[in-house]
């Protein structure tokens, strides 16, 4: 199983964005014995981003750029909320 996922998250959402603005919350403490609940304590986070990257292109592509870098942690995460801020 996947350690320090919300590391990983910080990490390559910054290797990839260059954000001006990264937050990332692990709520998986609000969801102990929920459907999801893998008992990692790591399977339910929430983002908050803002970059330049994301200029001139969809909300859709945004996630789905977002989704693409975190390719190898979606397989351990049960639920991620996108916020994606205004450049």
């Amino acid at each position: 199983m996947m350690k320090n996922i919300q590391k990983r998250i910080e990490n390559k959402l910054t290797e990839h964005l260059n954000p001006s603005y990264l937050e990332v919350v692990n709520q998986s403490h609000d969801h102990i014995g929920h459907l999801g609940d893998n008992g990692s304590g790591e399977s339910h986070f929430s983002i908050c981003i803002s970059s330049d990257r994301f200029s001139n292109i969809s909300s859709l592509e945004r996630q789905r750029l977002i989704y693409d870098i975190l390719t190898d942690e979606m397989k351990f995460i049960h639920a991620l909320s996108i916020k994606i801020k205004n450049v």
